[in-house]
Protein backbone atom coordinates (compact mmCIF):
# COMPACT_ATOMS: atom_id res chain seq x y z
CA UNK A 1 0.00 0.00 0.00
CA UNK A 2 2.78 2.36 1.10
CA UNK A 3 4.17 2.36 -3.02
CA UNK A 4 0.74 3.14 -4.11
CA UNK A 5 0.22 5.94 -1.49
CA UNK A 6 3.61 7.65 -2.79
CA UNK A 7 2.56 7.00 -6.62
CA UNK A 8 -0.20 8.75 -6.27
CA UNK A 9 1.08 11.50 -3.59
CA UNK A 10 3.38 12.29 -6.79
CA UNK A 11 0.97 12.62 -9.11
CA UNK A 12 -0.96 15.09 -7.07
CA UNK A 13 2.05 16.75 -6.71
CA UNK A 14 2.79 16.78 -10.62
CA UNK A 15 -0.97 17.70 -11.31
CA UNK A 16 -1.63 20.21 -8.68
CA UNK A 17 -0.07 23.36 -10.61
CA UNK A 18 -1.84 24.96 -12.97
CA UNK A 19 -0.81 26.67 -16.16
CA UNK A 20 0.69 26.08 -19.66
CA UNK A 21 -2.54 25.53 -22.19
CA UNK A 22 -2.02 26.70 -25.54
CA UNK A 23 -3.52 30.16 -25.13
CA UNK A 24 -2.52 32.15 -28.04
CA UNK A 25 -5.21 31.15 -30.50
CA UNK A 26 -7.20 32.93 -27.88
CA UNK A 27 -8.36 36.64 -27.59
CA UNK A 28 -6.54 38.41 -24.79
CA UNK A 29 -8.92 39.39 -22.06
CA UNK A 30 -7.28 39.15 -18.91
CA UNK A 31 -7.51 42.90 -18.02
CA UNK A 32 -11.56 42.39 -18.15
CA UNK A 33 -13.15 42.45 -14.85
CA UNK A 34 -15.15 39.63 -13.44
CA UNK A 35 -18.29 39.82 -11.25
CA UNK A 36 -16.23 39.44 -7.99
CA UNK A 37 -14.09 42.53 -8.84
CA UNK A 38 -10.72 40.72 -9.84
CA UNK A 39 -9.47 40.83 -12.85
CA UNK A 40 -9.61 37.23 -14.91
CA UNK A 41 -5.69 37.70 -14.62
CA UNK A 42 -5.77 38.08 -10.68
CA UNK A 43 -8.32 34.94 -10.70
CA UNK A 44 -6.48 32.61 -12.82
CA UNK A 45 -3.28 33.72 -10.58
CA UNK A 46 -5.19 32.95 -7.57
CA UNK A 47 -6.44 29.73 -8.80
CA UNK A 48 -3.04 28.71 -9.99
CA UNK A 49 -1.60 29.69 -6.43
CA UNK A 50 -3.84 27.78 -4.57
CA UNK A 51 -3.62 25.22 -6.61
CA UNK A 52 0.55 24.99 -5.89
CA UNK A 53 0.12 25.27 -2.83
CA UNK A 54 -2.21 22.37 -2.56
CA UNK A 55 0.54 20.56 -4.19
CA UNK A 56 2.92 21.65 -1.91
CA UNK A 57 0.88 20.47 0.64
CA UNK A 58 0.49 16.75 -0.49
CA UNK A 59 4.16 17.14 -1.24
CA UNK A 60 5.20 17.55 2.65
CA UNK A 61 2.31 14.76 3.52
CA UNK A 62 3.85 12.77 0.93
CA UNK A 63 7.75 13.45 2.00
CA UNK A 64 6.62 12.65 5.48
CA UNK A 65 5.05 9.57 4.78
CA UNK A 66 8.08 7.97 3.19
CA UNK A 67 9.99 8.75 6.62
CA UNK A 68 10.30 5.52 8.89
CA UNK A 69 9.01 8.44 11.71
CA UNK A 70 7.00 10.72 9.75
CA UNK A 71 7.04 14.21 11.56
CA UNK A 72 3.29 14.40 12.40
CA UNK A 73 2.92 18.01 13.05
CA UNK A 74 4.34 18.97 9.46
CA UNK A 75 1.62 16.68 8.19
CA UNK A 76 -1.29 18.09 10.48
CA UNK A 77 -0.35 21.72 8.88
CA UNK A 78 -0.16 20.55 5.75
CA UNK A 79 -3.89 18.42 5.82
CA UNK A 80 -5.33 21.33 7.32
CA UNK A 81 -4.08 23.80 5.07
CA UNK A 82 -5.39 21.24 2.18
CA UNK A 83 -9.11 21.12 3.94
CA UNK A 84 -8.75 24.96 3.85
CA UNK A 85 -8.34 25.36 0.65
CA UNK A 86 -10.88 22.60 -0.72
CA UNK A 87 -13.11 24.82 0.40
CA UNK A 88 -11.98 27.67 -1.93
CA UNK A 89 -11.56 25.73 -5.04
CA UNK A 90 -15.19 25.75 -6.13
CA UNK A 91 -14.78 29.85 -6.10
CA UNK A 92 -11.38 29.33 -8.21
CA UNK A 93 -13.50 28.57 -11.79
CA UNK A 94 -15.91 31.38 -12.45
CA UNK A 95 -17.40 31.73 -15.39
CA UNK A 96 -14.60 33.30 -18.25
CA UNK A 97 -11.52 32.03 -16.36
CA UNK A 98 -10.61 29.04 -19.33
CA UNK A 99 -8.26 29.24 -22.33
CA UNK A 100 -11.03 31.48 -23.82
CA UNK A 101 -9.89 34.32 -22.05
CA UNK A 102 -5.81 34.73 -23.47
CA UNK A 103 -4.25 33.86 -20.33
CA UNK A 104 -2.15 30.98 -19.45
CA UNK A 105 -4.34 27.85 -17.80
CA UNK A 106 -4.73 24.44 -18.05
CA UNK A 107 -8.18 24.55 -16.96
CA UNK A 108 -10.00 23.10 -19.39
CA UNK A 109 -13.60 24.13 -21.20
CA UNK A 110 -14.93 20.68 -19.71
CA UNK A 111 -15.47 22.91 -16.23
CA UNK A 112 -18.02 25.40 -17.85
CA UNK A 113 -19.29 22.73 -20.09
CA UNK A 114 -20.25 20.39 -17.22
CA UNK A 115 -20.41 22.41 -14.60
CA UNK A 116 -22.30 19.29 -12.46
CA UNK A 117 -19.92 16.74 -13.06
CA UNK A 118 -17.28 19.50 -12.12
CA UNK A 119 -19.14 20.45 -9.09
CA UNK A 120 -19.20 16.70 -8.02
CA UNK A 121 -15.80 16.52 -8.24
CA UNK A 122 -15.05 19.25 -5.99
CA UNK A 123 -17.46 17.98 -3.57
CA UNK A 124 -15.38 14.63 -3.43
CA UNK A 125 -12.34 16.49 -2.82
CA UNK A 126 -13.77 18.31 -0.28
CA UNK A 127 -14.48 15.60 1.66
CA UNK A 128 -11.75 13.75 1.07
CA UNK A 129 -9.82 16.86 2.22
CA UNK A 130 -11.32 16.93 5.35
CA UNK A 131 -10.96 13.31 6.10
CA UNK A 132 -7.63 13.81 5.67
CA UNK A 133 -7.36 16.39 7.87
CA UNK A 134 -9.20 14.59 10.24
CA UNK A 135 -7.15 11.26 9.90
CA UNK A 136 -4.02 13.99 10.25
CA UNK A 137 -4.93 15.45 13.13
CA UNK A 138 -5.68 12.38 15.11
CA UNK A 139 -2.46 11.40 14.45
CA UNK A 140 -2.86 8.02 13.01
CA UNK A 141 -0.30 7.43 10.74
CA UNK A 142 -1.88 4.15 8.75
CA UNK A 143 -5.22 6.48 8.77
CA UNK A 144 -3.10 9.17 7.71
CA UNK A 145 -1.66 6.99 4.64
CA UNK A 146 -5.15 5.72 3.91
CA UNK A 147 -6.87 8.82 3.33
CA UNK A 148 -4.01 10.66 1.63
CA UNK A 149 -4.54 7.72 -0.90
CA UNK A 150 -8.08 8.67 -1.33
CA UNK A 151 -7.34 12.55 -1.22
CA UNK A 152 -4.83 11.97 -4.15
CA UNK A 153 -7.36 9.73 -5.86
CA UNK A 154 -9.81 12.50 -6.10
CA UNK A 155 -7.01 15.17 -7.34
CA UNK A 156 -6.38 12.27 -10.25
CA UNK A 157 -9.86 11.96 -10.97
CA UNK A 158 -10.79 15.95 -11.25
CA UNK A 159 -7.50 15.99 -13.38
CA UNK A 160 -8.68 13.60 -15.70
CA UNK A 161 -11.63 15.54 -17.02
CA UNK A 162 -11.09 19.09 -16.29
CA UNK A 163 -6.98 19.64 -16.28
CA UNK A 164 -5.47 19.62 -19.70
CA UNK A 165 -1.68 17.34 -19.73
CA UNK A 166 1.57 18.86 -18.84
CA UNK A 167 2.82 17.33 -22.09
Amino acid sequence: MKIQTLGLASLCVILASCGGADTESAEYRGDEELPNGMTISEMIETRQDGLEDVGGSFKTISDELKKGDPNVADIQTAAANVEAHSQEIGDWFPEGTGADSGVETEALDSIWEDPEGFEAAITKFETAAGELNTAAQSGDVEAIQAAFETAGGTCKNCHDSYRADDD
